[in-house]
C-alpha cells in the first residue's frame, strides 16, 4: 500500500496534493476537520473547511483566507481527490477522505458515533487506511445515553433551584455547551451563559442552528437577579471569582473524564455527568470496523493500549505522534 499521507513535524501531509490536514505549524494550504483550536490554528496561507467550521474559524482566527466545501462534494487538489464527510464531533466537523491512484485514506479528526441532535451525525467512510483519535480508548469509557443524561441534568437543576442554589455547569464553549443547551428544560428557570459560550452560540445561531434563549453573564447578572438559574460556564471559570457572583451554588462538570473515579474530586465539582464529544470505547470500535480499513493509525489518547487491542483484533495498527490533545485541550477553548 502506497502512503497517501505522511506524518511530519508540521502536520499530516499529502504529497500528491501538496496540502496538510489540521497542521499545527504554518503551511501554505491546510484542510481543517473542525474548529477546536488544537486542529484549527492561525497562520496558514489558506484553509479549506466545511461552511460550519469556517464560520467558527473566522470568529476565532479573524480575517483568514478560507474556502468552503460541502459534505460529500469532490474536489481535485493536484493528484488527490478530496471530500469531507460528517464526523459527529461538533457542528461542522468532518472526516477528510483522500483518494490517490485507487488508494483511499481517511483522517477522522475528532469524532463520535452517537447522534447528539446537534452535530451532523457521523458517517462511516470506507477506506484502506483510517487515522483515528483514541482520546477515550479504554473499555471503561462508555457514555450515558442521551435520554438518561437529559433526565440527570434537569433533575439536578430542579433540585438546585428548589434548594435556593444556582446550578453551574462546566462545558466547553464549542460543541459541548450547545449540546447541553439542547438537553436542558428552559421551563425550569433562566439559562445564563459565560461570554465565550454565548459568543459561540451567536455564531451557530447565525448558521440556523436552533438553541434555547440564553442570557449573557455581565456585571449586572448575579444569583440574586436570576434565582434558580442554570449557568453554562467554561471549565476554567469554575471556582473563580466570576462564579462566586452567583452566591450559593452547586457545580457540575460534563466530561468523558467523569467516568474515572477521582477526577470529579480533583475538579472540586459536586456532580459529574459522563458525556463527551469524542467517541467512547464502543464508538471507536464500531467506527473503525465500519471503515473496512486494514491499516489504522491512532493519535492522541490511550494510543499504546488501543494499538495493542487493534492488533489483537487483526488490524495493522500504528501509533503516530501529533499535536492534537483531545478533551484535555478543550479546557482551553475559552481562550481561543
Amino acid at each position: 500500500m502506497a502512503d497517501v499521507l505522511t506524518f511530519t513535524d508540521r502536520g499530516i501531509y499529502c504529497a500528491a496534493g501538496d496540502f496538510y490536514i489540521d497542521p499545527w505549524r504554518p503551511v501554505s494550504r491546510a484542510l481543517i476537520t473542525h474548529a477546536h483550536s488544537d486542529h484549527a490554528r492561525w497562520g496558514m496561507d489558506s484553509y479549506l473547511a466545511t461552511p460550519g467550521t469556517a464560520a467558527v474559524m473566522r470568529h476565532r482566527l479573524g480575517d483568514i483566507n478560507v474556502e468552503t466545501i460541502a459534505y460529500g462534494a469532490q474536489q481535485q487538489i493536484g493528484d488527490a481527490s478530496v471530500s469531507f464527510h460528517p464526523a459527529g464531533h461538533v457542528p461542522g466537523s468532518a472526516q477528510i477522505r483522500i483518494a490517490v491512484k485507487g488508494q483511499v485514506w481517511v483522517v477522522s479528526g475528532d469524532y463520535k458515533t452517537i447522534d447528539d441532535g446537534l452535530s451532523e451525525p457521523f458517517e462511516p467512510v470506507r477506506c484502506h487506511a483510517f487515522i483515528s483519535e483514541c482520546t477515550f480508548g479504554l473499555p471503561i469509557f462508555n457514555w450515558t445515553p442521551q435520554d438518561i443524561l437529559r433526565e440527570q441534568i434537569n433533575r439536578w437543576w430542579e433540585d438546585c433551584a428548589a434548594n435556593g442554589k444556582t446550578a453551574i455547569l462546566g462545558a466547553y464553549a464549542l460543541g459541548k455547551a450547545q449540546r447541553l443547551l439542547r438537553l436542558v428544560d428552559p421551563a425550569i428557570g433562566p439559562i445564563l451563559t459565560h461570554g465565550a459560550v454565548e459568543n459561540t452560540n451567536e455564531v451557530l445561531r447565525a448558521q440556523g442552528i436552533p438553541l434555547p434563549a440564553t442570557i449573557r453573564v455581565d456585571a449586572a447578572v448575579t444569583g440574586k437577579t436570576h434565582p434558580g438559574a442554570l449557568v453554562l460556564a467554561t471549565p476554567s471559570a469554575l471556582g473563580t471569582p466570576w462564579a462566586k457572583r452567583f452566591g450559593p451554588a452547586s457545580t457540575a462538570f460534563a466530561s468523558g473524564w467523569m467516568a474515572l473515579r477521582g477526577v470529579r474530586r480533583r475538579r472540586a465539582a459536586d456532580r459529574g455527568f459522563i458525556v463527551s464529544d469524542h467517541a467512547d470505547w464502543a464508538g471507536l470500535n464500531t467506527a473503525i470496523k465500519a471503515t473496512g480499513a486494514e491499516k489504522i493509525f491512532v493519535t492522541h489518547g490511550y494510543t499504546s493500549a488501543f494499538q495493542r487491542w487493534l492488533r489483537d483484533q487483526g488490524y495493522d495498527a500504528h501509533v503516530v505522534s501529533t499535536d492534537y490533545q483531545g478533551e484535555d485541550f478543550d479546557s482551553n477553548e475559552d481562550a481561543a
